[in-house]
């Protein structure tokens, strides 16, 4: 596991070395997103609210905000949305994940924005996006997933579906379109000089991760039911094997030739004939089951150790960093006592890394007031009304 770079190394190394983002302090995927334009070199400002957020890790361990700067702005003060106007006239990009309405009612949404600085692209990151009759409602990742046809896909079918942590919603479908949809409106933002609001839904972007599955479900080749297909855990070639100590080996050897390296290391014999046989693959599925329950995991894992039969030990998150392959890239790094994955992706002349630890909320309001030349950050808050 490689140690991650220092403050000494400058906060505006990476491709996006230059850019300013201002992040309206929220949970989930607004957050990450910010923290991957911070990774990638922006200049990232979190917002927050007096008192915190209504859920989080402690400050300290939230490496969502790694490679950012905290000012604390109240909102709901009278002088509140000036101040983030200041920012946002500053800025070439914002960031906010309330329910549609909310920051134009806070005097922060997108015309006010927009007055201050027409360049300026304004990222919204929301559930269920910003219109349509769920607009308003409350929701978290299980519920984007589960209309969107991805959670029905998880798991095995005699079961309920498995919901796969908040990886497959509020991260991919969520946080990774809101930045795709950023850099594509920031590089017309330049070309043109005008800016514009990214939308970007869960319910959207997840729906969008499944367009190779809908184009097989229209050609017949695949069915519309769980662990019935060919990458969906269907397969025996293709899924988890409980292994003699509890734990899993995962198998993907779809392919004919690395199929029959992973039969001929796994010792299945005539069993691996019925490959092409639906009909036997219960057959099958039982065969390699009961192979792989007479060794433990690691006895398996050293068995496919440098093989190609596509077959991978199931690690656990403290276990993954220490896997040799993963600590021989710096997949994961240390940085301020925490073991973290690293930036991603990689870049040839601009390389990002862990500039500076979680950003601990109006940590910094004295050197982005100077910064960013926004003197009334430092000022006394004025309450409203």
């Amino acid at each position: 596991m490689a140690e991650a770079g220092t403050e000494s190394e400058g906060r505006h190394g990476g491709p996006l070395a230059g850019v300013r983002v201002v992040e309206l302090a929220g949970i989930g995927p607004g957050p990450f997103a910010a923290m991957l334009l911070a990774d990638l070199g922006a200049d990232v400002v979190r917002v927050d609210r007096p008192g915190g957020q209504a859920l989080g890790v402690p400050p300290e361990y939230d490496v969502t905000n790694r490679n950012k700067r905290s000012v604390i702005v109240d909102l709901k003060a009278a002088d509140g949305a000036e101040r983030v106007l200041q920012l946002a006239a500053r800025a070439d990009v914002l960031i906010e994940g309330y329910r549609p309405g909310v920051a134009e009612r806070l005097g922060v949404g997108p015309e006010a924005c927009h007055r201050r600085n027409a360049k300026l692209v304004y990222g919204r990151m929301t559930g269920w996006g910003q219109d349509g009759p769920l607009a308003q409602r409350a929701g978290h990742d299980i519920g984007y997933i589960a209309l969107t046809g991805a959670l029905g896909m998880t798991g095995e079918p005699d079961r309920p579906p498995v919901a796969p942590a908040n990886l497959l919603g509020d991260y991919a479908g969520g946080s990774l379109y809101l930045v795709v949809g950023i850099l594509a409106a920031l590089h017309h933002a330049r070309d043109t000089g005008t800016g514009q609001v990214v939308d970007a839904a869960i319910v959207d972007g997840t729906a969008h991760l499944s367009t190779m599955i809908h184009g097989m479900l229209a050609a017949g080749g695949w069915q519309d039911r769980r662990a019935a297909n060919l990458l969906d855990g269907g397969a025996p070639f293709y899924g988890t094997y409980e292994t003699a100590d509890g734990k899993h080996m995962a198998v993907g050897a779809l392919e004919q030739r690395f199929y029959a390296e992973f039969a001929e290391l796994l010792g299945l014999g005539e069993a691996a004939d019925a490959r092409g046989d639906l009909g036997r693959w219960d057959e099958l599925r039982a065969a390699v089951a009961a192979r792989f329950k007479e060794r433990t995991r690691d006895e398996w894992a050293a068995v496919f150790e440098g093989s190609d039969a596509c077959v991978a030990p199931v690690l656990t998150l403290g276990e993954a960093p220490h896997h040799p392959h993963l600590a021989a890239r710096g997949t994961f790094v240390e940085h301020g006592g925490l073991t973290q994955p690293a930036p991603a992706p990689r870049f040839s002349d601009t390389p990002t890394s862990v500039r500076s630890g979680p950003a601990r909320p109006g940590a910094d309001t004295e050197d982005v007031a100077l910064d960013w030349d926004v003197p009334a950050l430092n000022e006394p808050t004025t309450k409203g009304s």
